[in-house]
């Protein structure tokens, strides 16, 4: 029969293996972020995400006025314009690094900024994962050392 300590201890620890495994698995299936966002007047928005080459972008932007800025890591994308009404931008990642994209609304209406970035997962985030799992089977072993023998003090 399991103690209270002991089933309380397995019921964390499981919690933590699984919430951290379906971060880990879906942190390697799902890369692409869907944007749906509204920027509001005189307000900036800021897209800032690693990518690898072949990877597929989509962005759309509606509103009266705005500037974008596109920043790739060769800058083989050299977009730092005013726009107004609506703009689409569909591109293929060319080159691997860190890509920043800073909308700015320059109107007197809210913009609304859609689109689909295929992002690369961050290899510390992988890791953060990886010691929440950890830390879970940990916390399954000390609480399973509970119905072996109880330590002195408890």
């Amino acid at each position: 029969m399991l103690s209270k300590k002991t089933a309380i201890g397995i019921g964390i620890g499981s919690f933590a293996v699984a919430i951290g495994a379906y971060f880990l698995i879906s942190g390697i299936i799902f890369h692409d972020h869907k944007v749906d966002e509204p920027v509001y007047v005189n307000k900036n928005d800021v897209f800032q995400f690693d990518a690898q080459k072949h990877f597929h972008e989509t962005l759309n932007v509606t509103g009266n006025s705005f500037h974008v800025k596109i920043t790739t890591p060769t800058n083989y994308l050299p977009i730092d314009h005013d726009f107004k009404n609506e703009i689409s931008f569909d591109w293929y990642i060319l080159e691997d690094g860190q890509h920043i994209i800073n909308i700015t609304n320059t109107g007197n209406s809210t913009l609304h900024v859609t689109g689909i970035l295929e992002a690369s997962t961050n290899n510390f985030e992988t890791m953060s994962h990886l010691i929440v799992i950890t830390s879970g089977i940990i916390i399954i072993g000390i609480s399973a050392a509970f119905t072996i023998r109880k330590p002195r003090g408890f």
